[in-house]
């Protein structure tokens, strides 16, 4: 049985649903606040998104992934010294035991990056010193995660294509470490263009957090038992790996390109418009944003300048700006809110970077990170903490008694 409530605050009344259980207790169901946190400022009303109250908008075009992961970690854009600081510290965490490419070798070839990054997250806890309640710790093992994701992803994917292991190098930045581990080969050794390594810049800053998600929440309910940060983070993984999460931007490339290859884009949209059909577009529509997706602006402007720099005739792109400009003039969608999100475009740029498809998640997860950190963090340093324990409202059978196997009919 489902009725509603009237609540009144400061002369503006909400309705909000009230279901009754199968013994009568009663729960309010809404949008309820999970937690208190001072990191990242969403309105999906009016399209808004800012950590620490700084407009992505200006830190994609200004900062670089490095300094935004310092800033939502630490509260405060990081001066000059303490920037070169953290940057020695990820420089010198980047290595990974060497013991860890046998756990990745003896992966079938067949697993998927995800479910592998998050097993072997939760096995650093296994070669590194456990998490201690000191600052100076907490800056070594939340920079050795930063560091070591970064160069652990980029070896599955080396190890996957039966490649060489490239290792960081102490003389590039965060981003230019990366695209180099994953694409310089002793036979053709990577060009590093700095056009592409301020993209994978962006991307990061655009994930880099995004309020309390499906991920994140994870990452605050794990650790509020008061795991190591690995367990948590580990657990964020797992969740980020979802196709309704994470993995949104792997379906929208999935999609585009069927839509290339068979030339079904009108009747892909016509099963969107139908509410009788549980087909739903990736990359369109957003549980908060009821606009357009702040983020999907500044990626569908990297994706033009990084596809017209590389000279890059990308069929899927084509596409892409189709779709988009059937959805933003038809009635239905914009009366659903169905806006291009960030993944609707992300894709486009990972694709153009070289990241193969099956890395996409992975990509979200290195962004994500500094975020699922400072929530972490953030949890662990509440004077207010309390073990995560939600409760239900039960909707089974009553009080009945128990029957003998031999009576049941």
């Amino acid at each position: 049985m489902t009725d509603h409530v009237t609540l009144t605050h400061a002369g503006k009344s909400y309705r909000l649903p009230l279901v009754i259980g199968s013994q009568g207790e009663l729960a309010i169901f809404a949008n309820t606040g999970s937690c208190k946190s001072a990191i990242t400022f969403l309105d999906g009303e009016k399209g808004i998104l800012r950590y620490r109250g700084i407009p992505v908008e200006q830190l994609a075009e200004r900062s670089t992934f490095k300094e935004t992961a310092y800033l939502l970690i630490n509260g405060e854009l990081p001066t000059q010294k303490a920037l070169t600081r953290f940057s020695v510290l990820l420089n010198d965490h980047s290595l990974v035991h060497e013991d860890m490419k046998i756990f990745y070798q003896s992966f079938p070839r067949s697993s998927h990056p995800m479910g592998i990054l998050s097993a072997m997250v939760n096995a650093l806890r296994s070669f590194y010193p456990e998490l201690q309640r000191l600052e100076e710790e907490i800056d070594i093992t939340v920079t050795r995660l930063l560091s070591k994701v970064r160069t652990m992803a980029a070896m599955s994917y080396k190890i996957s294509r039966g490649h060489t292991v490239v290792y960081p190098r102490p003389d590039l930045t965060y981003c230019a470490n990366f695209l180099n581990m994953m694409f310089d080969s002793p036979v053709r050794p990577y060009e590093i263009d700095a056009d592409v390594v301020k993209a994978l810049n962006v991307f990061l800053i655009l994930h880099a957090d995004h309020e309390q998600n499906c991920s994140t929440a994870a990452v605050r309910v794990v650790g509020s038992a008061r795991v190591n940060l690995y367990a948590a983070i580990s657990a964020g993984i797992a969740a980020l790996w979802g196709p309704l999460h994470g993995g949104a931007n792997q379906a929208v490339i999935e999609t585009l390109d069927a839509i290339a290859r068979h030339g079904n884009l009108r009747e892909l949209v016509a099963r969107a418009r139908d509410r009788s059909d549980p087909f739903r577009l990736p990359g369109f529509g957003h549980r908060i944003y009821r606009t357009y997706d702040p983020r999907a602006r500044i990626m569908k402007r990297m994706a033009h300048v990084l596809l017209e720099k590389l000279a890059i005739s990308d069929p899927l792109l084509d596409v892409a700006r189709e779709l988009e400009e059937i959805a933003l003039k038809d009635d239905y969608f914009i009366d659903h809110h169905l806006y291009p999100n960030v993944d609707f475009y992300s894709g486009i740029v990972l694709r153009a970077i070289g990241i193969p498809t099956n890395m996409f998640t992975v990509m979200f997860a290195i962004g994500r990170l500094p975020g699922w950190i400072a929530q972490w963090k953030e949890s662990m340093e509440d004077p207010e903490w309390r073990l995560c324990r939600p409760r239900q409202l039960y909707t089974g059978p009553q009080e009945r008694p128990y029957i003998p196997i031999e009576e049941r009919s």
